[in-house]
């Protein structure tokens, strides 16, 4: 998993349905919206997570939570934890609730889908986007408690996320800066909702052609507007603390406009 990491940590954020949005036409889907509202109550009995849950094809996990224990059962910020779940190409992993400990989440090994996926305090990374020329979507949900990032693009492609709720971060979405395979990585954020505290919602980089579109977000507890909404660097493929490129809306690599953040 690339790049040094310097974590700290949480929230939350639910589902509303709504309409269509510039991310929604991206991925073709209709998307819901995140809003502050209550975090969903697990059903069921809890259940351990010794061994990564291989996924292909659709899971639904009915809202129960899985948390770690044994090999996963760290809540540390070490490279190369094992996740939770994998998700083989084209799998759909929905209506889960990932506790505490939770390693590293949830790994795509190539296109995926992430509907209604609920990470209450973050391990290494929430979920992390391999694969080349890949699709990934991430629809409603949330991830609370993330030391550095949320989500981790290691592959290339492109990656769609509508309907989020994000608390307490380093990094909301990151283009990996120093991954040994580089690639141009596309990513799409609306109808999300970021709550401070935060420093970045999107790190792109330059340099490989990545672009960041920003809709539909709301930033909560921001007052000062210390969250950077979209930063750029200079990319990597040798391991190197990737440095930074300026930041703020360009219409190439950062798109966006005043109009599509909203300070609450």
């Amino acid at each position: 998993m690339a790049e040094q990491r310097t974590r700290h940590r949480a929230i939350a954020g639910a589902l509303g349905a709504v309409a269509l949005t510039a991310g929604a036409i991206t991925t073709g889907l209709t998307l819901p919206a995140a809003s502050a509202a209550t975090w969903p109550t697990p059903s069921g009995t809890p259940q351990a997570v010794s061994k990564t849950i291989s996924v292909s094809g659709t899971t639904d996990g009915g809202m129960k939570r899985y948390y770690g224990s044994g090999d996963l059962g760290g809540d540390g910020q070490e490279e190369d934890q094992g996740p939770l779940f994998e998700l083989k190409d084209g799998a759909t992993l929905k209506n889960v609730i990932l506790g505490a400990p939770a390693a590293d989440g949830v790994h795509c090994e190539g296109s995926c889908t992430l509907q209604n996926v609920w990470w209450e305090d973050v391990g290494e990374d929430a979920a992390t986007f391999r694969g080349t020329g890949e699709t990934f979507n991430v629809i409603g949900g949330g991830a609370r408690k993330a030391a550095d990032k949320i989500f981790q693009f290691n592959g290339g492609g492109t990656l769609n996320i509508s309907g989020f709720a994000g608390q307490d971060f380093s990094t909301f979405v990151r283009s990996c800066g120093n991954c040994s395979s580089q690639y141009k990585r596309t990513i799409n954020v609306s109808n999300t909702e970021i709550t401070a505290p935060g420093k970045v919602i999107g790190g792109i980089n330059t340099n490989y052609g990545d672009s960041l579109t920003l809709r539909g977000i709301t930033i909560v507890g921001d007052s000062s507007k210390k969250i950077v909404p979209c930063q750029k660097y200079i990319g990597n493929n040798t391991g190197d603390e990737p440095s930074k490129n300026g930041s703020g809306p360009d219409g190439t690599y950062c798109k966006y406009s005043s109009s599509d953040i909203t300070y609450r």
